[in-house]
């Protein structure tokens, strides 16, 4: 909640408008949008009478709803002033809220927008959403090689008003191929008549325009850049990526990875009905119905093992369950060092050696543990180690299993991430069910 919500709320009620416009355009446009959407239509209404299209638009690209709510808010405006909103929206953000409209509100809105806004949005509009022409903005500063220093420093204020960041700029050649980059600080620092040439830096940090945005967000990180140039394969400079809208990929991108982790779908709680989110979780929830009936055939072939000594079965639980913990641990390391960048730089068979050894030792101690507990409990030592050696081998190849099959999955060129949580923790149920019951009846006559 706002700090002034309610004062708003009471301001825009008993209509005190000149009142509310002033406290209303006075706090940032990110608490603009949360107040937005808090309200109901009825107050929305008055909203769009009291501010102009371009105060609108100020706050507008802050919004953070699904595309339901884009196209139950833009029923409520009039197309005209949908138009002029639009027109006065940063290009990326009002091209991503076209995409979540239908495509009759879409088409009417470019009709009625500039010919040159409706070109640039029709040409952002036409890449996948997660690549870099999908989060590219065409509004940036760009010198011609050809030009002094004095005549890009005025060529910079003229577009200025309209880029998203002049703190990078960059230059190109005559048919708009990127060529280099300089910050602002070294065009006001150089001498007026010294060449664009001559300051640009020719080592410049880019990505092609259908790069996805995962490896966008990693460049932007390891390099400490404030925007990214996007081109294509002839190298023609088409946009930048600022590291604003970088920071709503890493948003993204994590929330999707966490969802993935749970074997279920990322989007937002209680946004879509009952059924249309259980269809989305049924598909894993089946898999792995299947999965746990291998589990229970295996318990069932060894049926003859747990009537003769029926104390195993209560140690099951803690088997499977540090077996699918410790693989869940490793897993979430695993995913996250792929997603980072990280594992590129690691070798793989060491971190897989790595895990393997960590789940050693933590299946150790905690076996060691439970060897103590049974032998004093029960006084049946023999029946303590074979249920310690289970945890012991159960940890260390459950580690194993959730540090290998997203290294695997990465190297297939599938999301490690649905290497879910349920599913890593099934397959090291069966595992460690295997491991325990093996070794329990081998040791059968000594048990009885």
């Amino acid at each position: 909640m706002i700090e002034n919500e309610s004062l708003l709320i009471r301001l825009l009620e008993q209509n005190e408008y000149s009142q509310f416009r002033s406290a209303f355009l006075n706090i940032h446009p990110y608490e603009q949008s949360e107040f937005f959407i808090s309200i109901d239509k009825e107050n929305r209404a008055k909203l769009y009478e009291l501010l102009s299209a371009r105060e609108v638009a100020n706050f507008l690209g802050y919004l953070d709803v699904n595309e339901d709510e884009y196209e139950a808010i833009f029923d409520e405006i009039h197309v005209n002033y949908a138009s002029e909103i639009l027109e006065h929206m940063s290009d990326d953000d009002a091209a991503d809220i076209l995409n979540q409209l239908s495509e009759e509100k879409r088409i009417t809105l470019l009709t009625l927008v500039s010919q040159d806004k409706s070109a640039v949005l029709k040409s952002l509009m036409h890449y996948y959403e997660e690549t870099a022409g999908g989060i590219m903005t065409k509004e940036y500063v760009s010198v011609s090689t050809k030009m002094s220093v004095g005549e890009a420093l005025n060529h910079v204020k003229v577009q200025s008003h309209h880029a998203q960041t002049i703190y990078a700029i960059y230059a190109v050649d005559d048919d708009h191929k990127l060529v280099g980059v300089m910050s602002l600080r070294d065009i006001i620092n150089a001498d007026p008549s010294t060449s664009v040439n001559e300051i640009m830096s020719t080592n410049v940090v880019h990505t092609d325009v259908s790069t996805d945005q995962e490896h966008i967000a990693r460049d932007i990180r390891d390099y400490d850049l404030i925007a990214i140039p996007v081109i294509d394969y002839q190298k023609h400079l088409l946009g930048i990526i600022t590291v604003d809208d970088i920071i709503d990929v890493i948003e993204a991108e994590a929330n999707e990875d966490y969802s993935k982790l749970a074997g279920i779908d990322d989007a937002k709680y209680q946004e879509e009905s009952i059924f249309k989110t259980a269809k989305k979780r049924l598909p894993w929830l089946i898999l792995l119905t299947f999965l746990g009936m291998i589990t229970a055939t295996i318990l069932g072939s060894f049926e003859d093992t747990l009537e003769k000594v029926a104390l195993l079965a209560a140690f099951i639980p803690i088997i499977s369950g540090m077996s699918g913990n410790t693989g869940t641990q490793s897993l979430a390391v695993s995913v996250r060092s792929i997603s980072t960048g990280d594992m590129k730089h690691k070798n793989k068979f060491k971190h897989a050696l790595y895990e393997s050894g960590s789940g050693f030792i933590s299946g150790f101690v905690c076996s060691l543990i439970l060897f103590l507990i049974i032998v004093i409990l029960y006084g049946q030592p023999l029946l303590a180690t074979i249920v310690a050696v289970s945890l012991t081998v159960a940890m260390t190849v459950g580690t194993t299993i959730g540090s290998v099959i997203p290294l695997f999955m990465n190297k297939m060129g599938i999301d490690p991430a649905v290497a879910s949580g349920p599913f890593i923790t099934t397959i090291n149920d069966i595992v460690s069910m295997l491991i325990y019951f093996t070794l329990a009846t081998s040791f059968m006559s000594y048990l009885i």
